[in-house]
C-alpha cells in the first residue's frame, strides 16, 4: 500500500507508542469552567443512572420487561460516559494529554461496543413497546423472562462484535507519526487520518458497518412505532390514547438524542472538527445525564418507586 511522503518505509518505520489528544477546539482559557461543567454532568450521569438502576432492582412493582430494559439502559449510561470523560477531564485539569496506543485502541473498542449496544437496546425497547400496546393480552407470554434475558444478552454480544470489528480494522493499520489526535478522545475519523497506509478499505467498511447497524435498527424502530401509532389511534378513549403515548414518549426522546449525533458525526459526507467536537460532547457527557430525568420525570411508576425508596432510607 502507498505510504505518505513523510512516513518511512514499512521496513524501518517507527511505530507510534502513544497519541496526544489535542482536546476541544476554541476553548483556550476556559478549561477550568469546562472542567467543572463536565464534572457536574458526569457525576449526575453516574448518580442519576445508579439511582434508577437501584430503584428498579429494589421495587417489585418495576420487575417487568419494560423496566428490565430500562435498567440495562441505566447500566449503559453509567459505562458510556466513563469511557472518555475521565481522560478528558484529566486533560482539562492541565494534566497529561497523552494516551497510550493500547489506551487509544481501548477507547475505540468500548466506545463503539457500547454505541452498538445502545443501538440494539433501543430497538429491543421499541419491540417491547410494540408488543405491550399492539398485543396487550399476550404481552406477558411473548415477553417472558427467558425472551427478555436472551434479547439482552444478544444486545450486549452484538455490540461487542460491532466494536471488535471496527477496532480491528482501525488498529491493524500502521501508525508511524504524526500522533496528534484532533479530538478529546480516540475515535475512528480522527485516528484513521493518522495512519501510514491507504485507509480507503477501513473507511468504507467502518462507514458501512456503522451505517448498516444504525439504519437497520432505525428502520425496525420506525416499523414498531408505525404499528404502535396505528394501534393507539384505534383506542376510543382519549385517556387511553394519552396513556399509551405517554409510555412511548420517553423512549422516543432518547432515540432522537441518540441518532442525532450518529448521523452528524459518522453518516455525513463532510467532516467539521468543531461540529464533531460539540456533537461528541453532547453524546458522551450530556445525553447520559439526561436519560434519568427523561425516564423518571415522565414516568409515574418510577416516581412512585423513587419516593418509596427515599422514604425507606
Amino acid at each position: 500500500l502507498p505510504l505518505p511522503a513523510w512516513c518511512p518505509s514499512m521496513n524501518n518505520y517507527t511505530s507510534v507508542k502513544e497519541f496526544i489528544l489535542l482536546g476541544l477546539p476554541h476553548t483556550k482559557g476556559l478549561e477550568n469552567m469546562i472542567f467543572v461543567l463536565f464534572l457536574a454532568f458526569y457525576l449526575f450521569a453516574l448518580l442519576g443512572n445508579l439511582l434508577i438502576f437501584v430503584t428498579i432492582l429494589a421495587s417489585s412493582s418495576l420487575h417487568t420487561p419494560m423496566y428490565f430494559f430500562l435498567g440495562n439502559l441505566s447500566v449503559f449510561d453509567i459505562f458510556f460516559p466513563s469511557v472518555n470523560s475521565p481522560k478528558m477531564m484529566v486533560s482539562l485539569a492541565g494534566q497529561s494529554r497523552t494516551i497510550s496506543y493500547q489506551g487509544c485502541a481501548s477507547q475505540v473498542f468500548f466506545y463503539h461496543t457500547l454505541g452498538g449496544t445502545e443501538c440494539f437496546l433501543y430497538t429491543v425497547m421499541a419491540y417491547d413497546r410494540f408488543v405491550a400496546i399492539c398485543h396487550p393480552m399476550r404481552y406477558t407470554v411473548i415477553m417472558n423472562q427467558r425472551v427478555c434475558t436472551s434479547l439482552t444478552v444478544c444486545t450486549w454480544l452484538g455490540g461487542c462484535v460491532h466494536g471488535s470489528i471496527l477496532t480491528f480494522l482501525i488498529f491493524k493499520l500502521p501508525y508511524c507519526g504524526p500522533n496528534e489526535v484532533d479530538s478529546f478522545f480516540c475515535d475512528i475519523p480522527v485516528v484513521l487520518s493518522l495512519a501510514c497506509a491507504d485507509t480507503s478499505l477501513a473507511q468504507m467498511v467502518s462507514f458501512t458497518n456503522i451505517g448498516v447497524v444504525a439504519l437497520v435498527c432505525f428502520l425496525l424502530i420506525l416499523l414498531s412505532y408505525t404499528r404502535i401509532v396505528l394501534s393507539i389511534l384505534k383506542i376510543r378513549s382519549s385517556e387511553g390514547r394519552r396513556r399509551a403515548f405517554s409510555t412511548c414518549s420517553a423512549h422516543l426522546t432518547s432515540i432522537l438524542l441518540f441518532y442525532g449525533p450518529v448521523i452528524l458525526v459518522y453518516l455525513r459526507p463532510a467532516s467539521s472538527p468543531w461540529l464533531d467536537s460539540v456533537v461528541q460532547v453532547l453524546n458522551n457527557v450530556v445525553t447520559p445525564s439526561l436519560n434519568p430525568l427523561i425516564y423518571s420525570l415522565r414516568n409515574k411508576d418510577v416516581k412512585v418507586a423513587l419516593r418509596k425508596m427515599v422514604s425507606w432510607v
